[in-house]
């Protein structure tokens, strides 16, 4: 067998090609210039999976779509002619949102250089990869013998996938074979895909939901009617298949999944495979187009409005011309391609179910646009002087040490100096740099001091993190005389923090950039009883960060505020109910602010605080009285009462009989 093969390094094409290769024959490859390095790298790559010497049997033919003959020499054509079994065509733009001139230059004026050369080369097959697009708006069922229906033709895309089918069916000189697949996504082994189309322009919305609402939590959908998703690998193993038949030519074959698939069950299988809420209910989308348009047409013209929806859009990175071909109004016969499948392991495309945890895997870890910005911890700290609150222990300590080997520079602060060079030595140790700044930072003289030290030290902070805080768990009718509880967890929490702030925006302003992270908690979200000093002074803290935040965007200084979960650590120790809570460790909560450092989200969190939030909006009434049991349960501590545990009391008569021993006074 000898094979021509166009678009052999793109997505289905460089799979298609993999195929081939495990029959006999020569491959020649069209290949523009500039991209012989890339047919370089997969020839290697086709060497590693075929344990054979490739390149002897791959040969580059330099050209381009967009000239006649595929931009192939008189010489070129000659030294072919009468060579090719078969002819793939697969060179297209598969893109519902490029520009319609690079769609008619490509698809229609590719495909019909591609016809051109077919027949100067007298081929014994042509075959043309097409699409579903060619059917548009069609309704109901759209054969493998359908074309001109006089349907729709909804988007330059779905125009240009038609035209050049047109061109195959009437101007092709030579047997002909067409293929629609329906819409690709990644390998069905691996889950690798080359770009965001498709469903993968809805994964960033998935991701969210999962960071904001428990997985457990039904969600309320809108029925939006049906897809038809087929993954890579199966379509070039059933293009090859079906390819290599005898006495199929001039003919359409479907590759697509047999009956479709509901949209939200796509959407339901993705979100399993994220861990994110599944969609229980789908509102019939009929049932919506009763309700009165006039008004809400009119608000959506609305301009705040309509940028909020294009803002929104465009931080999920939706395109509009997505949202309006979500779902397909035909459905598609497969009886050809089936009868020409029968009997091979190509037989039926696998389902979503089977494979989408593969997907979203290759998209989290390859694909997502976070990580695609090149915005490593590394790329957005280093040389960057952070400034760090309560970093002589627990959380504090870990950020550092993230931050030092990251190749920031952590400028430490804490009241204990010896804790603090303790935690310096081990940066140095390992290579890092870091610098010590003894403060109390519920002490307003204090922080006007430490300010005035970093700026003759360093002249510049980029990045504040205020992790300082101090918690108290008593209960309101614990504190009819204890105010100052309110006065000193203020002082630290809201205050303190405050005037750093405050102390660092006038140079941040003046150089353009700045973030400063708030580790809030939890609490602000769910309102657990006996926090009322704790929780009241990190709301304080929210509010304030709101509103600044609006004010000084423009400047480029921003914020993140993190409501920090329940995190194992010397503050909480006293609480002997959070022995049987589940928390996570210091290094945990490190992670969650190095990665709001790097990435500078408005607000950070857990499923659980969004999920509090939100049904206390819903419901507070309802709230109260669930955390009114909770608080009936589990009383105020004995160390909030002013005692000494049981518990408490032998470890202090155990640490004295200790020191007697040694003979120190108790």
């Amino acid at each position: 067998m000898t094979y021509f093969v166009t678009g052999a390094t793109g997505f289905i094409g460089r799979r298609l090609v993999e195929r081939l290769l495990e029959r006999r024959g020569k491959i020649h490859v069209l290949v523009r210039e500039d991209s012989l390095g890339r047919l370089d790298d997969l020839i290697e790559h086709w060497e590693a999976l075929s344990e054979a010497t490739v390149s002897r049997r791959i040969h580059p033919v330099t050209g381009d779509l967009r000239q006649p003959m595929l931009g192939l020499s008189d010489e070129q054509v000659a030294e072919l002619e009468g060579t090719i079994e078969h002819f793939f065509h697969l060179a297209a733009v598969y893109d519902m949102t490029a520009p319609a001139e690079l769609d008619m230059a490509v698809n229609v004026g590719g495909t019909t250089h591609a016809v051109e050369l077919a027949g100067a080369l007298r081929v014994e097959h042509l075959h043309h990869v097409s699409s579903i697009a060619v059917a548009g708006t069609h309704k109901g069922v759209f054969g493998e013998d359908c074309f001109d229906e006089g349907q729709r033709l909804p988007s330059p895309y779905h125009a240009t996938k038609f035209e050049a089918e047109r061109i195959v069916r009437e101007q092709a000189l030579v047997p002909w074979r067409v293929y629609r697949p329906g819409v690709v996504v990644g390998d069905s082994k691996t889950g690798e895909m080359d770009k965001v189309d498709g469903p993968y322009y809805f994964f960033k919305a998935i991701q969210r939901i999962r960071g904001i609402v428990p997985q457990w939590v039904p969600l309320v959908g809108l029925d939006l009617g049906k897809t038809n998703i087929v993954p890579v690998d199966w379509v070039a193993g059933a293009l090859d298949h079906i390819a290599h038949q005898r006495g199929l030519d001039d003919r359409a074959f479907h590759l697509t999944f047999p009956g479709g698939q509901r949209v939200d069950d796509v959407m339901n299988d993705l979100a399993g495979a994220a861990h994110a809420p599944r969609f229980a209910v789908s509102v019939d989308k009929r049932a919506l187009d009763l309700l009165p348009t006039g008004p809400l047409s009119l608000l959506m013209r609305v301009p705040p409005l309509r940028q909020a929806r294009r803002l929104t859009l465009r931080e999920l990175g939706i395109p509009n011309e997505v949202l309006e071909h979500v779902s397909l109004v035909p459905s598609f016969d497969t009886r050809q391609a089936e009868k020409a499948l029968a009997g091979s392991k190509w037989e039926r495309p696998p389902a979503l179910r089977e494979y989408a945890v593969r997907l979203w895997d290759y998209w989290e870890q390859e694909m997502d646009p976070s990580i695609s910005r090149g915005r490593t911890l590394g790329e957005a700290i280093r040389g960057k002087r952070i400034l760090i609150t309560g970093a002589s222990s627990g959380i504090g300590r870990a950020t550092a040490l993230k931050v030092a080997t990251a190749g920031g520079i952590p400028l430490l602060v804490a009241r204990n100096v010896e804790k603090l060079e303790e935690v310096r030595a081990e940066i140095v140790a390992a290579g890092g740099v870091a610098y010590v700044y003894a403060a109390d930072i519920s002490d307003m003289d204090e922080i006007d001091r430490l300010i005035a030290r970093v700026k003759d030290d360093h002249h510049n902070v980029d990045m504040l993190v205020n992790n300082a805080g101090r918690s108290i768990r008593r209960s309101i009718a614990l504190s009819y005389e204890r105010f100052h509880d309110f006065e000193r967890t203020m002082q630290l929490n809201y205050f303190g923090a405050v005037k750093l702030i405050i102390g660092l925006l006038p140079q941040m302003r003046a150089r353009g950039f700045g973030h400063i992270v708030n580790v809030s908690s939890i609490g602000v979200q769910t309102n657990p009883p006996r926090f009322s000093a704790y929780v009241a002074s990190k709301a304080a803290l929210d509010a304030f960060t709101r509103v600044v935040a609006s004010e000084v965007i423009g400047d480029g200084v921003t914020f993140t505020t993190i409501h920090m979960p329940l995190v194992r650590t010397p503050m909480i120790a006293p609480t002997k109910l959070y022995d049987a809570f589940p928390t996570i460790t210091p290094e945990q909560a490190a992670d969650m602010i190095c990665e709001a450092l790097r990435t500078r989200p408005k607000h950070m969190g857990t499923s659980l605080g969004t999920f509090g939030e939100v049904l206390y909006a819903l419901s507070p009434g309802t709230v109260d009285r669930i955390l009114h049991l909770a608080y009936r349960v589990f009383p105020d501590s004995a160390a909030s009462r002013g005692e000494t545990s049981t518990d408490e009391r032998a470890s202090l008569e155990q640490l004295a009989m200790a020191n007697l021993m040694r003979g120190v006074h108790w």
